[in-house]
C-alpha cells in the first residue's frame, strides 16, 4: 500500500463515520526502551456502548485518553500483541483525527493506527489500523457482517500465513481464530476465505489480521477492521 493509500482508509472511515450512514491488559508492558508517550489520561464516566466508529479504549471501562499517542500506544500493546512498539509522531488529519505509525521494532513494517475523538469530552480513540502488507477488502469498514463472513483480499508474509482474529467489543478473547494464504517473500498475493465465528453479545467489534516474526512469534504488524455484526 502507496501512503496515499493509508490516507484514503483513514479518510473513507472518518467520512463514514461523519455522514451517520452507520446503525446503530494485558498482553504485555512497556519497558523502558519503548518510545515515550505522554501518561496523562482523561476519566469519565463509562459509557453505556461502544461508539459506532471506535476500537478502543473499551466503552465499558473508565479509562479514556488525552492524547492521540496514547491512545495509540495502549492500542498497540494491550490490543495488538505489540512487545515493544516503536512509536512515531501522530499525524493530524483533520481537527478531529489522524494517524499514529508504530513498528514492531527499529526495522519492522509499519502499522499505521488510525486515532479520531469521536465523544464529546475529547478523549481519543482507536478507529482502525492499516498494513501496508495486509489488504483486506472484503468486508470494508463498519459493514455488518454475516455469520460465516467471507474475507477477500491480498498480503504477503513469512511463509504466505496471515493470522486471523474476529473480536467483539469489550473483549480480547477472540469470536474466531484462523489463518490465511496470500503471497510471501514480498510478493502480494491474494486470500479468501470464509469464517465462521461465535454468536457475539455485542452489537459490533473488529476483524484484527496480523503476521508473527519468524524469529521469535512476536507480533510484526497489523490491519484492524471495524464491523458491527448482522442480526
Amino acid at each position: 500500500m502507496k501512503r496515499r493509500s493509508v490516507a484514503q482508509l483513514a479518510v473513507v472511515v472518518i467520512v463514514v463515520f461523519a455522514m451517520g450512514l452507520v446503525i446503530g491488559r494485558e498482553w504485555a508492558k512497556p519497558s523502558s526502551s519503548t518510545t515515550s508517550a505522554p501518561t496523562t489520561n482523561v476519566t469519565t464516566t463509562t459509557l453505556a456502548s461502544q461508539p459506532v466508529s471506535a476500537i478502543w479504549p473499551f466503552a465499558s471501562t473508565p479509562t479514556r485518553f488525552a492524547t492521540p499517542e496514547l491512545a495509540a500506544q495502549t492500542f498497540a500493546l494491550d490490543y495488538l500483541g505489540f512487545t515493544n512498539p516503536v512509536m512515531e509522531p501522530f499525524q493530524q488529519g483533520d481537527t478531529r483525527s489522524g494517524e499514529v505509525p508504530v513498528r514492531s521494532s527499529a526495522m519492522g513494517p509499519t502499522t499505521t493506527i488510525l486515532v479520531r475523538q469521536v465523544t464529546s469530552d475529547d478523549s481519543w480513540w482507536v478507529i482502525g489500523a492499516v498494513s501496508a502488507n495486509i489488504l483486506l477488502r472484503t468486508p470494508t469498514a463498519l459493514q455488518a457482517i454475516p455469520n460465516p463472513v467471507l474475507l477477500k483480499g491480498t498480503s504477503t508474509a513469512y511463509e504466505a500465513v496471515v493470522n486471523v482474529q474476529i473480536r467483539q467489543d469489550a473483549s480480547l478473547v477472540p469470536l474466531a481464530r484462523t489463518t490465511v494464504m496470500g503471497g510471501s517473500m514480498g510478493v502480494m498475493g491474494p486470500f479468501t476465505k470464509k469464517i465462521t465465528y461465535s454468536t457475539p453479545t455485542a452489537s459490533g467489534g473488529a476483524i484484527m489480521m496480523y503476521t508473527l516474526s519468524a524469529k521469535d512469534g512476536s507480533v510484526l504488524e497489523a490491519s484492524v477492521l471495524r464491523v458491527t455484526f448482522a442480526k
